[in-house]
């Protein structure tokens, strides 16, 4: 799935931030959580790359996440994206939007 482009996401920021029910559906109607979900997806996958990947995955997981940063919908979630992924890199957790 890696080596195609596509990465697993392991994010539960919706729920931790109480955007269930309604509040989803808010969002995912007209297509806004896109803004959320990939940029999460990015994160929590980059955790599993540095915690748990062998290298061969981790080199192929590395691509993917470059490959997707150029589909989140905006500069600005962009960039915070790319720092969030410096700071999992030195140590931090649990980062998302």
């Amino acid at each position: 799935m890696v080596r195609l482009g596509y990465i697993p996401s392991f994010c539960t920021g919706c729920y931790r931030l109480g955007r269930t029910g309604e509040d989803f559906m808010d969002l995912a109607k007209p297509g806004l959580i896109k803004s959320f979900c990939l940029p999460n997806a990015i994160l929590t996958f980059k955790e599993y790359l540095e915690d748990y990947a062998s290298p061969e995955t981790r080199a192929a997981g590395l691509a993917a996440i470059e490959q997707n940063l150029k589909d989140i919908p905006t500069k600005d979630r962009r960039v915070e994206t790319v720092a969030r992924l410096g700071k999992i890199e030195q140590g931090q957790r649990d980062l998302y939007f």
